[in-house]
């Protein structure tokens, strides 16, 4: 069985809530890697590059915080 089409039989959580935690965890596993980017790309003098991985943490923050609303609005019933 590919990971694909894993509909809770061989985790045992079949509710899209999962799937919302995994989501908001890996944005902000995104974005606290992108820190360190950010810190290499500012040793290095390089506002570009800097400026790129700010605006993905930024990205990345928004995208936990709306998948964190929804979870949020799910598991209160609404």
């Amino acid at each position: 069985m590919s990971s694909a089409s894993e509909t809770g039989g061989v985790t045992g959580t079949q509710d899209k809530d999962y799937n919302l935690i995994w989501y908001v965890e890996a944005c902000l596993n995104n974005a606290l890697r992108l820190e360190s980017y950010i810190q290499d790309a500012e040793r290095a003098k390089d506002t570009e590059v800097a400026d790129l991985f700010r605006k993905a943490q930024a990205d990345s923050r928004k995208g936990a915080e709306l998948g964190k609303k929804l979870l949020r609005a799910r598991l209160n019933g609404g």
